[in-house]
């Protein structure tokens, strides 16, 4: 099975002691976030978890704990754009998250990395120009170190408007200009250009509109195939599959103004105030009224190992 650790928050910049721990005691709970006395127990067994997927801004402060990642299959997605401390206040400079992303892919191998760019979103500050001469250096600093580089524009969910209102959907002319130089520059640098849950209209420029987290990605970073449970992708608008995840919404701490998983930094604070490295919660420790839930687990691997991916 998946084990995803970043749809919900950043586990490697804000809870990466919390997340050794878990791998040394080898399980987590989670909280369901409908239902927030139902925890689901998942065992962090290399047997039964074939990969463990990230999502970051800023993995730098998973380094130290690398050698614990060395049992399992793992996909890394590094979100590097080139927003200023006033849309992205906590991340680190770009070039800075570079270096990072480099030893990472040293470490974990090029099929085990993607490079995001997303959301882009355009204002008088981060024009389309812009946003081409930031895809541009970062590419060029981050070729032969990955092969997907991954876009998306703005959604503009209810709390992204709260958080973000002078945000603007981004228009199809200007989609279809930043996807049409994005997927040359990418090209250019060895990578292939995945537009995240965009529909189609960028395959015109050798986009993959496929989905940046499907199972081809996942068995060429194993380097084995997979037998995925049927119906169970993350959205209707591409192939893409989650996995299990470990997060928790609120628990940010870059404090981006156009995440769609924090409510505010009131909240997001009153969280970060009640986690404990030492629980097997991201936040808070388990209570009487609590229940515990088992999850079902089983490796997805099929044995029908590839020699050329």
């Amino acid at each position: 099975m998946i084990i995803q650790s970043g749809s919900r928050t950043d586990i490697p910049a804000f809870y990466s002691e919390w997340f050794a721990n878990r791998l040394k005691e080898g399980y987590v709970y989670v909280r369901n976030p409908f239902n927030m006395t139902y925890i689901t127990k998942y065992d962090l067994n290399p047997e039964v978890v074939d990969l463990i997927c990230f999502c970051s801004k800023n993995p730098r402060p998973m380094l130290e704990y690398l050698d614990l990642l060395k049992p399992y299959g793992m996909y890394w997605y590094v979100t590097i754009t080139g927003y200023g401390r006033d849309i992205e206040p906590k991340v680190p400079d770009c070039m800075e998250v570079v270096e990072t992303f480099k030893r990472l892919s040293e470490f974990a191998g090029v099929d085990s990395m993607g490079w995001r760019y997303d959301p882009i979103f355009l204002d008088d500050k981060y024009t389309a120009d812009y946003h081409l001469e930031m895809f541009e250096r970062i590419a060029k600093a981050l070729d032969g170190y990955t092969e997907t580089s991954v876009i998306s524009f703005i959604d503009l969910y209810q709390k992204v408007k709260k958080n973000f209102p002078e945000a603007r959907v981004v228009e199809k002319e200007d989609r279809l200009y930043l996807g049409e130089h994005m997927s040359k520059i990418a090209k250019e640098h060895g990578m292939v250009l995945r537009p995240c849950s965009e529909g189609t209209e960028l395959e015109q420029f050798g986009a993959d509109c496929s989905g940046c987290m499907t199972q081809a990605i996942y068995e060429k970073a194993i380097h084995n195939t997979m037998v995925f449970p049927k119906g169970k992708g993350a959205r209707s608008s591409c192939a893409c599959y989650l996995g299990g995840d470990i997060g928790m919404y609120n628990t940010c701490l870059h404090m981006c103004r156009y995440c769609y998983a924090n409510h505010d930094k009131k909240t997001v604070m009153a969280n970060y105030a009640n986690h404990d490295p030492d629980s097997p919660l991201l936040i808070g420790n388990v209570r009487p009224e609590d229940e515990i839930h088992q999850a079902e687990q089983k490796s997805w691997i099929d044995g029908q190992l590839k020699l050329v991916w």
